[in-house]
């Protein structure tokens, strides 16, 4: 019994005096995270300009003696890392009906009101085949937002360039460029 009791005694020391001795570990691991950041400018697939179509009815007599404008919210929606500017031109000299033509410039394209694009912009500008700077200087943004008036005025609308031509959908491809500044 006597040893029993030795054997109780030193295995209750062993137990009282290992667990004070036990010491918590810490174990360490470290992550690097990386932010990799590419240069990006594009026109959102959700534009009206991305294979929108914007139509000038004239059916009466009034349509051919009056200016037509047709306003389109959100025809570009941007997005940019560096500033930025748009350009738009004609991808011919002329809209086509078959073998009918209308010369481009009767068309006229002028920033509307709203939208959440800024920077600087002319007046109306005369549709051709050349690039001409629609809106420039715009800021970093995301899904930015530029809203377009397309114009034809009476004194085209009126004259030989549209009136007297045969009936019909006349037709030409407006392209919009935007390019980092």
């Amino acid at each position: 019994m006597k040893k029993q009791v030795i054997i109780a005694a030193v295995a209750l020391g062993a137990f009282v005096f290992g667990t004070n001795k036990i010491q918590a570990q810490n174990h360490t691991a470290t992550t690097a995270v990386n932010i990799i950041l590419n240069d990006v400018i594009s026109i959102d697939p959700g534009s009206v300009a991305s294979g929108g179509q914007v139509d000038f009815n004239y059916v009466t007599a009034e349509d051919y003696n009056t200016s037509t404008t047709v306003n389109v919210p959100n025809s570009l929606i941007v997005t940019s890392t560096k500033s930025f500017g748009i350009k738009v031109k004609a991808d011919g000299p002329n809209f086509t009906d078959g073998t009918n033509n209308i010369p481009v410039d009767v068309l006229r394209i002028k920033i509307a009101q709203g939208g959440t694009m800024t920077g600087f912009s002319g007046v109306f500008i005369e549709l051709s085949e050349t690039n001409q700077t629609l809106i420039g200087g715009v800021p970093v943004g995301s899904a930015l937002t530029l809203n377009l008036d397309y114009e034809i005025p009476a004194a085209k609308s009126s004259s030989s360039d549209i009136l007297g031509k045969p009936a019909g959908t006349y037709t030409q491809n407006v392209t919009y460029t935007a390019t980092a500044l």
